[in-house]
């Protein structure tokens, strides 16, 4: 085990489990102030726990996650828990585009469709790691490098992620990336948030606001239609702060497609800006989501089992947790309308996403 420290913030690593390849997996944790504390692999860049206190002091982990590695080496079990989602992270339709008119078919992994990078993607990669820390601030820079036409896609793409939490009891995950040729890009973090500390809770009690007037509506193949939506007069509207399971039982056809929410929500504005508030009202805990990014996956963990045979899931279920993934749109490389996520060579791709913790007392 390595420690350094530089009050309040301290940094650690310790060994955390061992690859198939021999291969070591190490675990870095995060400790600011009021005790918030982040810890993070090395392998997928994964999040798995964040201890952040309620409104009596008392913390406990906020995160879905596992308690050693084994469960996180197949995506049966992570159900990408916590995990960095790359290349291309949501799905395109049928694995397959047409970039600078030549047509890439890319894995096919969810039936015909692409999900969350193919068969390899950002989250069962070993990344490089770089320790940061200073008087108000500590974190991890993490390195990976995708080959050119790594399932499927074009272009030799160098990536960064950068976890940072300060003084303002914040966590900032800065994501950078360059390419050898043009290549789709969607980058996201895919932690299931449970602010009650206890999965065995269902997040359907939470309370969300979502700042977006639209959503993307879906196919039965979870692919958006191309449509943007109104929220307005559906349950997909969270402008003002409603219980997340207040109508997620609603005869209503989206709900039934995806078996509750997994939709992206078209975020008001550009730049920097707010993107979703999340508040569990019995611990007082409270989350606040900001992106640079155009849309966020709401996603109320509809296809966690509720019977697993895995013991590592056995204290999970359906809603156990709920997803606040910015990103891009999904099939964006099909629907020409949408924000564009071509990356070219000679550009640096950057985007920020920002988790700043409180309570309500």
């Amino acid at each position: 085990m390595t420690q350094t420290t530089s009050q309040p913030f301290t940094l650690q690593s310790a060994p955390w489990g061992t690859l198939p390849s021999g291969r070591e997996v190490t675990q870095y944790t995060l400790t600011g102030l009021q005790g918030l504390q982040v810890q993070v692999l090395d392998y997928g860049g994964t999040i798995t726990s964040i201890l952040a206190p309620d409104r009596h002091g008392q913390r406990a982990n906020i995160v879905l996650g596992h308690p050693e590695l084994a469960p996180y080496l197949s995506r049966d079990t992570s159900c990408f828990f916590g995990a960095l989602i790359g290349r291309y992270a949501n799905r395109i339709h049928g694995g397959q585009f047409t970039l600078e008119g030549q047509q890439h078919q890319v894995s096919q992994n969810e039936g015909s469709n692409s999900l969350h990078g193919g068969h390899t993607g950002l989250d069962n990669q070993m990344w490089q790691v770089e320790e940061l820390q200073g008087a108000n601030h500590v974190g991890l820079n993490l390195a990976l490098t995708l080959p050119d036409g790594s399932e499927g896609h074009p272009g030799a793409l160098d990536v960064q992620v950068q976890y940072l939490l300060n003084e303002q009891g914040e966590l900032r995950i800065h994501y950078s990336a360059t390419t050898t040729r043009a290549t789709h890009l969607n980058l996201t973090q895919h932690t299931y948030w449970n602010l009650s500390g206890n999965p065995r809770n269902k997040v359907l009690n939470h309370e969300i606001t979502v700042h977006a007037d639209q959503y993307l509506p879906i196919n039965d193949q979870l692919i958006p239609t191309g449509e943007l939506q109104d929220v307005a007069g559906t349950p997909f509207d969270f402008r003002s702060s409603g219980r997340l399971g207040q109508r997620i039982e609603e005869e209503d056809v989206q709900l039934q497609r995806a078996g509750g929410y997994d939709h992206t929500y078209v975020l008001r504005g550009t730049g920097f800006k707010p993107a979703a508030t999340l508040h569990e009202p019995v611990s007082g805990r409270v989350l606040e989501v900001f992106t640079t990014e155009p849309g966020m996956q709401l996603y109320s963990g509809n296809f966690l089992p509720d019977h697993s045979p895995h013991p590592c899931l056995q204290n999970f279920g359906r809603n156990a947790g709920v997803c606040l993934e910015t990103q891009h749109f999904p099939d964006s490389p099909n629907q020409p309308h949408f924000p564009s996520t071509v990356l070219w060579p000679g550009e640096v791709f950057e985007s920020i996403t920002l988790y700043r913790f409180g309570v309500q007392s």
